[in-house]
Formats: structure tokens, C-alpha cells, sequence
């Protein structure tokens, strides 16, 4: 392709991409409205249908299939279409359950078990919202990630997540805009969100993050048995002000419900000057995670490129 050619190629993207935001923004809100209207139990259900049916033939599935078979070299193609199934059911759920994000929590602490979600270590949200100390919590995405941003509003835990915004900025004006009625302090990943992260842990604020993704230039773990490179935030953040760290998770369970989970303090191993030690912290916690992908194959995003 000539240069010319290129030059016209980019200009042309360049003029397209206020028509192309106008029109992806205006899908994600019609969607989200379409969503609305109906019960979750039918929205979330009718997505993970069309999910499960459609998504196995999407290219980003090849990538799903192999990663299935690299961690479970025992199960036959029958099992990892399977999972690569359950993996679209829970995506299509997640969709359905994002539209309505803000009618997802009943908890009441005086009937536990009665509503749509559960939580498992309600004590320690309590214990965290009072000791007047800063904590550090990850999770993957597994289940409902989204929830574990709302089991902390609505235990009153201060803090915020961090998050990566779409780059299409009207769907991301959208997506933002429907967080944060529901989620603490949202901190968008970008050049000012290790001070704004600093300063909240500083301030005695809790602080959230994924830590699941493969993080470019970042330290190596072994993640099913295979090297991976993850992000060092958590673990730099841990040494740094010395804070407990605790995973926390959200487990789809059948009828539209939810259980949420915060595990007790993580024990980080430390160096021989008792300052947590980074990479054996981030072998640590991605141990966890594994743990919890085990448990529930087909409800974590194998989609993303874990390995490279």
C-alpha cells in the first residue's frame, strides 16, 4: 500500500470517527433502555441465549478455546465447547445485568438469605468501613465483577475502583454515568491514577482493581502453569502504605442470584527488610484467582489473551 494510499486511509477514519462514536454510543443506549424494560430474570436469560448461541462462532472464541485447552489438557473438545459456551451465557448475563446494575442489590443483613444477592464476609466489609485504616481488595473478571464495586457503596466502605473506560468517549460518558450512581469513587486508568490512588490510601480509603489481564512490561506469575505478566499496582500499593490486602469475588448462582465474597487479610510474603515483596505478592494473589477460576471454569473471561 502506497503512502498516499495510507494518508487517505487515515483521514478518511479521521473524518469517520465522530459519525462512528454517534452511532456506537447511540447502540449502548438504546440497548441499556431495550434492556430495562424487562424482568432480569427474562433480559438476562434472553442474552445469555443469544450469547451462548452466537458468540462460539466469533473469532475472539479461537482464543478462548485455546487457552481452555492449554489449562485443562485432560478435558476433550466436547468439554472446552462447552466452557467456551458458558463463557458467552455468563457475557451475555453480565450485558443484561449491567443495564440494570442499579436494581441488582437487596441484601438486608436481617434476612441474609432471602434475596436475590448473599454475601459471605459481611463482617468484614463492617470491620474495614470502621477501623479508620486504608485496605486494598482485587478481583477478576469472574461472575459479576461489576458487583464487587457495589458491595463496597453499599456496605459504606470508602474508597473507589479503577477502571479502563471504552474508547468510544459517548459509550464511555454512558458507562460512567450509570457507575457512579451505584460505585464509590470511580478512578479511570490513565496518568493520574497511581496520585489519585496514593493519595485515597493516604486519606484512610479503600481502593478496588482487576488483576487478571496481561499487564505489558509487568512482572511474571504463573497463572495455570504457564508465565503470564501481570500489573504491580495492588502489591506496590500494599508495600508502599503497608495496608491489608483482601480478594473479593462475585459467584453467579442459578435464578438470577448472586454471592458475593471478600476473603479475610492476604498473608503477602515480605523481604528481608519485612517490606512486602512485589512479585511474590502478585504470585500470591494470581494463586487465589486461579483457585477461583477452578472452581467456576465458565465464568471467567477466558476471551482476553492472558499468555502471550
Amino acid at each position: 500500500m502506497s503512502h498516499t494510499v495510507r494518508r487517505l486511509l487515515l483521514r478518511l477514519r479521521l473524518a469517520l470517527q465522530p459519525v462512528v462514536e454517534v452511532l456506537v454510543g447511540g447502540y449502548v443506549r438504546g440497548s441499556i433502555w431495550w434492556l430495562r424494560l424487562w424482568p432480569l430474570w427474562l433480559s438476562a436469560g434472553g442474552m445469555a441465549f443469544w450469547a451462548r448461541t452466537f458468540g462460539p462462532f466469533f473469532a475472539v472464541s479461537k482464543v478462548a478455546r485455546r487457552n481452555l485447552t492449554a489449562a485443562y489438557p485432560e478435558k476433550s473438545k466436547g468439554e472446552i465447547s462447552d466452557l467456551v459456551r458458558g463463557v458467552w451465557a455468563n457475557m451475555g448475563r453480565l450485558t443484561a445485568e449491567f443495564a440494570q446494575q442499579d436494581r441488582l442489590w437487596d441484601y438486608d443483613p436481617a434476612r441474609p438469605g432471602e434475596g436475590r444477592v448473599e454475601v459471605v464476609g459481611a463482617e468484614i466489609f463492617q470491620r474495614l468501613r470502621d477501623d479508620g485504616r486504608p485496605a486494598l481488595f482485587f478481583t477478576a473478571h469472574t461472575g459479576n465483577w461489576e458487583m464487587c464495586a457495589i458491595a463496597g457503596a453499599k456496605f459504606d466502605v470508602p474508597g473507589g475502583v479503577l477502571y479502563r473506560a471504552p474508547n468510544n468517549r459517548r459509550a464511555a460518558a454512558l458507562i460512567e454515568e450509570m457507575r457512579s450512581g451505584t460505585m464509590p469513587g470511580l478512578i479511570r486508568a490513565g496518568r493520574d491514577a497511581g496520585r489519585q490512588m496514593a493519595r485515597m490510601l493516604a486519606e484512610g480509603q479503600h481502593l478496588g482493581m482487576l488483576i487478571d489481564q496481561y499487564w505489558t512490561g509487568g512482572p511474571e506469575v504463573t497463572f495455570f502453569g504457564r508465565p503470564c505478566a501481570t500489573n504491580p499496582t495492588l502489591a506496590r500499593l500494599a508495600r508502599q502504605f503497608d495496608c491489608p490486602v483482601h480478594g473479593m469475588r462475585v459467584i453467579r448462582l442459578p435464578g438470577a442470584r448472586f454471592r458475593v465474597e471478600i476473603t479475610d487479610e492476604i498473608a503477602l510474603p515480605r523481604d528481608g527488610e519485612g517490606k512486602i515483596d512485589v512479585v511474590g505478592a502478585m504470585q500470591t494473589v494470581t494463586g487465589v484467582i486461579e483457585g477461583w477460576v477452578r472452581e467456576y471454569p465458565d465464568q471467567w473471561l477466558w476471551l482476553h489473551r492472558r499468555w502471550r
